[in-house]
């Protein structure tokens, strides 16, 4: 018989009861308030909604219009007092925009400039060797801008000096398979000829290359109006196309990734080692000079290039600016856009650099409210991009071991519109979840599509061609600033602007690097609202929000398995056209199916792990997040590919027959290219084998990566 409760356990019984109703009631008060919050603050994996809101709200379109407006009064060439009068305006402009700190980091690189008491320009010459016509020495200035000095003459920038003179032909775009034709086919031998190729297709440094290979001892570059007039558009200044005398600047390296020709891999500083002018990496061997396509008409008989140009290492300025992080100060996320103009840059760059501005002040707008990034976030206005990525490139050699260990994701911000049709996105597969739930969060400014998300305009106007149901997102190629961070230091990259409708034929916008790229041509024909360069920086500023910010870094390692694995079989579908050969010489694909099949099942058990993870656990995020950040690193060779060191990356390269589009597999795919043709057979398909073998390791690796325990 159980003893009768005293007055003391009667006591403890009813305070425990009270103490239970207590605890009920508080239980029940917080679930009411629990359930009453927004839906966004139920999860401390996304505490930052609200702060991204009133970020993105901050930008206005307004502001990017007169900051565009500002940069784009005079030229900004890499290399002269205005450029860096430039890069100190932003300086300063950041500083009071409200950055922890701002800097300028300089360099001493290789520049080419045309000789001002010797113009470059092309002859036509009669049997008597006498000169009947010469091109255009300028390009007629646009209304408005007729008083503007130091307006660079079109040239071909690191052209050698020389007047080889000779017999021209015609070799269409200069692409490999342009150069196949004529000599396989047409029985036409470029060597000792000077060639005249239209732009489009390819970089120009590419076309250089290959009609250096031809034997060619002269390149003449053009804009034809099938490729830079759009049908039923006037020239500028009536309308956006290219008028007959302009024509487009650019340099014509073939760098691969190494920076400046004379420090290749190493910063370029006052105590780097220099090569000798003569041998720098990339240089052409041949002179190379653009002209308008009124001029390509007249160009009919023997010809002669009269080139002058000079190199000269010349100091350029980075403009460095910072937030520094609140919780994860030694994690970086960087947005770079470059600064340096041909002329006015109107579109390229300085639609970017508008964009780059905008952000800046509504991040310094934000900070000054007293909010800080979960992670530093870095800002940077690269200077001489447009000589080949010089100032990015110099700027992460220069800091190559802390990106490395820190580099969370770069951002690229170079031209916010290259047409107004739709929104074009190039980065790792990585972000593409990322930037698809993004992108569903921002309105269309698309005619048609009020009331819609970005993401369902794009989707409608621009489809995947490899997966179902969602917008199309690019491969990263090369010929931008993300180059160096991507293709050499393995740190994930992306980049986003508004485009044209690529299945129109002409190239690009048709005033791409020429006088006529000016804020009137912005304003007048491209974005006169500025809603899309609203929208451009709403996506970038909302990458880079979302990955300082977002307590688990916004990768996804299954778009990456599915990516790996497209690829494999569109190379290996390549391989079959060589059925015989496969089989000849043991060519085996199975080792990379293998290591993709590892990686797919790694990456899909991490993602199911991810979701358990105890946000509290301070070191358990760091983990998984370090995992993620260094995904991409495991993909990265050292020993970069066959004959391009400083490309490193095994799943994605710039194509070795055109810098500007992206290739998979770049080790392989190089290897199968025109093998029929290779002299020595069994040694071309013991490279295939072996950059099969490269590819099922680096796969695997990054498999491993993803591990917590090896």
């Amino acid at each position: 018989m159980t003893e009768p409760a005293g007055p003391r356990a009667a006591s403890g019984r009813f305070w425990a009861l009270m103490g239970a109703a207590a605890v009920g009631l508080f239980l029940f008060g917080f679930l009411v308030g629990w359930f009453a919050k927004p839906a966004e603050e139920k999860t401390s994996l996304r505490p930052h909604e609200k702060m991204k809101r009133a970020f993105m709200a901050e930008m206005k379109a307004e502001n990017i219009k007169k900051f565009l407006y500002n940069f784009t009064r005079l030229p900004h060439l890499a290399g002269t007092e205005e450029n860096l009068h430039l890069a100190k305006q932003i300086q300063a402009e950041w500083k009071e925009f409200g950055l922890d700190s701002v800097h300028l980091a300089h360099y001493d690189v290789l520049l080419s400039y045309p000789n001002e008491t010797k113009p470059n320009y092309i002859s036509i010459i009669d049997e008597f060797g006498n000169e009947i016509f010469n091109t255009s020495l300028f390009e007629p200035p646009p209304p408005g801008y007729e008083d503007v000095r130091d307006v660079v003459p079109p040239y071909s920038a690191f052209s050698i000096q020389g007047m080889p003179e000779g017999e021209l032909v015609y070799v269409n775009y200069g692409r490999t398979e342009d150069f196949f034709k004529l000599e396989r086919e047409m029985g036409i031998n470029c060597t000792g000829k000077i060639v005249i190729a239209r732009y489009g297709k390819i970089f120009r440094g590419n076309k250089v290359k290959n009609a250096e290979l031809a034997g060619a001892k002269g390149v003449i570059l053009y804009s034809d109006p099938a490729d830079y007039c759009a049908p039923g558009v006037n020239p500028y200044p009536a309308g956006w196309n290219l008028p007959g005398g302009g024509a487009q600047r650019g340099n014509v390296l073939n760098l691969n990734g190494a920076g400046d020709p004379l420090t290749p891999g190493y910063p370029a500083k006052e105590y780097t080692y220099r090569l000798d002018k003569a041998s720098g990496v990339g240089l052409p061997k041949i002179p190379v000079h653009p002209i308008g396509y009124h001029d390509a008409e007249s160009l009919l008989r023997k010809v002669k290039l009269h080139i002058h140009s000079n190199n000269k290492v010349t100091r350029i300025y980075n403009v460095i600016g910072t937030i520094r992080g609140a919780v994860e100060p030694d994690r970086y996320v960087i947005l770079g856009g470059h600064r340096d103009a041909w002329v006015f840059g109107g579109i390229d760059p300085q639609s970017g650099a508008a964009v780059v501005h905008e952000i800046v002040r509504s991040f310094g707008k934000l900070k000054k409210e007293g909010w800080r990034p979960r992670r530093t976030v870095i800002f940077a206005s690269w200077d001489a991009e447009e000589f080949g990525l010089l100032g990015s490139t110099e700027w992460a050699e220069d800091n190559a071991k802390v990106l490395q260990a820190r580099g969370v994701a770069y951002i690229n911000a170079d031209s916010s519109i290259e047409g107004n049709y739709t929104l074009r996105v190039d980065c790792t597969p990585l972000m593409y979840r990322l930037v698809y739930s993004l992108t569903k969060e921002i309105p269309s400014p698309d005619e048609g599509f009020e009331g819609k998300s970005l993401y369902e305009s794009w989707y409608k106007k621009n489809p995947s061609r490899e997966y179902k149901e969602v917008p199309r997102i690019n491969k990263l190629g090369s010929g931008n600033d993300f180059e160096v961070f991507f293709q050499r230091l393995g740190i994930a990259s992306g980049r986003a602007r508004y485009s044209k409708n690529w299945v129109k034929k002409y190239s690009s916008y048709p005033v791409y690097h020429s006088v006529y790229e000016t804020y009137e041509i912005v304003e007048g024909f491209y974005d006169p609202t500025f809603k899309n360069h609203l929208t451009v920086a709403q996506v970038r500023g909302g990458l880079v929000f979302e990955l300082a910010n977002s307590v688990v870094l916004p990768f996804d390692c299954r778009d990456y398995a599915a990516a790996v694995s497209n690829y494999a079989y569109v190379i290996y579908n390549l391989s079959k056209n060589h059925e015989e050969e496969l089989s000849k010489y043991s060519v085996s694909f199975d080792a990379l199916f293998s290591a993709v099949k590892n990686f797919t099942e790694v990456s899909a058990h991490f993602h199911e792990n991810m979701q358990q993870i105890d946000i509290n656990n301070l070191l358990a995020v760091r983990s998984l997040n370090d995992r993620l950040m260094f995904l991409e690193r495991a993909f990265i060779d050292p020993l970069g590919l066959p004959d391009r060191p400083f490309y490193r990356h095994v799943i994605f390269a710039p194509s070795s027959h055109n810098k500007y589009a992206g290739e998979s597999f770049p080790g392989i795919y190089d290897a199968l290219f025109d093998i029929k043709s290779k002299a020595d057979q069994h040694k071309a398909w013991e490279e295939v084998k072996r950059q099969i073998s490269i590819a099922a390791f680096t796969v695997q690796a990054a498999a491993d990566t993803l591990k917590e325990v090896a």
